[in-house]
């Protein structure tokens, strides 16, 4: 199955807020950023700390602009990102 991002692309992170572990930051939820590069293809962590098999998926390296992370900031965050935390977001929703 081919990536379903490529760099470049603007991306939504997940709301949800699992019980288990996660590697996807909560300061990170809901944010919109931008896919600076495809970090390989790994089993999702979530379910490898939880005894699984973990399915492998695409990892991303997605930058945000930490004024909205943080609400302050003029430098950028990047995050190392398993494709089933992203979806695609409107280009206009953020200012990676």
């Amino acid at each position: 199955m081919p990536d379903r991002f490529a760099p470049g692309d603007a991306v939504r992170t997940s709301t949800a807020d699992p019980t288990w572990h996660t590697r996807l930051p909560r300061y990170a939820r809901g944010a919109v950023g931008r896919v600076v590069e495809l970090a390989g293809h790994h089993p999702l962590a979530d379910d490898r700390a939880r005894g699984l098999p973990g399915t492998t998926q695409a990892v991303y390296h997605v930058r945000f602009a930490a004024a909205d992370l943080f609400g302050d900031g003029d430098h950028a965050v990047t995050v190392e990102l398993w494709e089933d935390y992203l979806e695609p977001a409107d280009p206009s929703g953020g200012t990676p």
